[in-house]
């Protein structure tokens, strides 16, 4: 695990940026929970980046709600929401409060507490399963609308960064998301390459073109 301490004054510094820069930094981090029973560890392989009010993908984008509130607070908190109507994902709030931006954990290995995210995923086939996808990757951990809005950088969380960026890293368009925000217009998927708990990319429904008689 990178060493860095989960008290460093600088870790919400470095997630109040863009997005798009935190995004390819958290490649590599190691986020726990320390639920009630036991620590699950996963490293992050796979993430994509939504910009709010900029951004058609995000479900910040037409303003605020009860669903998304998480966003609009402090950098390093978690925005936790529930889709099609029976799984979880979680994002890392970035940016300065107000700006509704975060970066989605979309993918990543379990590398510590594996027998307990084998158990919350009814013990998949393969452990490469456990966090591939972000609704593994938030039942692996054990996340749900309860800690929407924790701090990921206290207790029972930590995440810890790595010193530096990864080397290699590879980015494309976000995973199901319709319209232009789905396409290469919107490069903001970032993943480690070769890393075999990423996700497979699926194209988003494509809005149908409409057009006026004169």
């Amino acid at each position: 695990m990178p060493d860095q301490d989960r008290a460093d004054p600088t870790l919400r510094e470095r997630l109040s940026g863009s997005a798009l820069d935190v995004a390819p930094w958290l490649l590599g981090a190691h986020l726990t929970h320390a639920g009630d029973d036991g620590p699950v560890t996963v490293r992050i392989t796979e993430v994509e980046a939504y910009l709010g009010a900029e951004d058609p993908g995000s479900h910040a984008f037409r303003g605020r709600t009860a669903r998304n509130a998480s966003m609009f607070g402090s950098a390093g908190h978690l925005y936790v929401y529930f889709t099609y109507g029976m799984h979880y994902c979680a994002n890392i709030v970035c940016g300065t409060e107000g700006w509704a931006t975060g970066v989605l954990l979309r993918a990543g290995e379990i590398v510590d507490g594996a027998e307990l995210a084998r158990e919350r995923r009814s013990r998949p086939a393969s452990d490469l399963d456990l966090a591939r996808g972000p609704a593994r990757l938030a039942q692996a951990l054990g996340l749900d609308r309860r800690f929407d809005g924790s701090d990921a950088l206290a207790d029972p969380f930590r995440l810890v960064l790595p010193d530096e960026q990864p080397a290699l890293v590879e980015r494309g368009p976000r995973v199901g998301v319709s319209g232009a925000a789905g396409t290469e217009e919107y490069p903001w998927r970032f993943w480690l390459p070769a890393e075999p708990t990423v996700s497979r990319f699926r194209p988003g429904k494509r809005h149908p073109v409409r057009t006026v008689e004169p």
